[in-house]
Parts: C-alpha cells; structure tokens; sequence
C-alpha cells in the first residue's frame, strides 16, 4: 500500500520561509517522478514543482519558481518542498504525488499523470 506522508505546513508571515517534507513508503521511490501541488479554498488544485525520479529534472510553476524549490533523497524516501519569500497567495494546502507510471525522469505539471496522493498539508501566510 503506497503511502505519501506530507508535514512541515504551517502559519508564516509573508516573506518567511517553510519547508515541506512528503515521505513515501510501499513503492520504490527511486523509480517515481515526484510532484507538489496546492489547492486553495474555492480553487481548483494547481501545480506548484515537479521533480524526476534521479533529480536531475525539476520543473516549476512559474507563480513559485525563483521561490520555491524541490528536491529528493531517494535513500530516504523523501521529497522536500523549500519555500522562500512566501506571499499570501501561497495560502494552500499542499499536496506531494507520485507519477502513475514507474521509470520516468521527466518533471511533469499535468495531474493526471500523477498516482498517488498524500493527504496534504496547510500553508497560511499572513500579511
């Protein structure tokens, strides 16, 4: 049974930094694509970074990126999510998937093409 164990969330002000920490079991991390998305309240789920199964390839939104990065350890089966200079717009829960399909090493935006889900985790940032 695959799970995906997102924590790290919390209430920052605006301009402060979090870091998120999604970790996987019951799947071989190493062979998963790996992805961070949000949802706010009242919007649709949107794509926040992606990152292949090596970590050579990295992909972001372009709302985050410049702020944000993603990184992996596959010994530790964990994905990570830093955020810097967050803006109250980055109010959403946050949510760490794995690619559907094994092998790929590409960093993907598209839902679909994702899984497996975490159950999430809040960001709020205050102004």
């Amino acid at each position: 049974q695959v799970q995906l164990v997102e924590s790290g969330g919390g209430l920052v002000q605006a301009g402060g930094s979090l870091r998120l920490s999604c970790v996987a079991s019951g799947l071989t991390f190493s062979s998963y694509a790996m992805g961070w998305f949000r949802q706010a309240p009242g919007k649709e789920r949107e794509f926040v970074a992606a990152i292949g199964r090596t970590g050579l390839r990295t992909y972001y939104a372009d709302s985050v990126k410049g702020r944000f990065t993603i990184s992996r350890d596959n010994a530790k089966n964990t994905v990570w999510l830093q955020m810097t200079n967050l803006k109250p717009e980055d109010t959403a829960a946050y949510y760490c998937a794995a690619d559907l399909a094994r092998y790929r090493d590409t960093a993907h935006s598209t839902a679909a093409l994702y899984g497996y889900w975490g159950q999430g985790t809040q960001v709020t940032v205050s102004s």
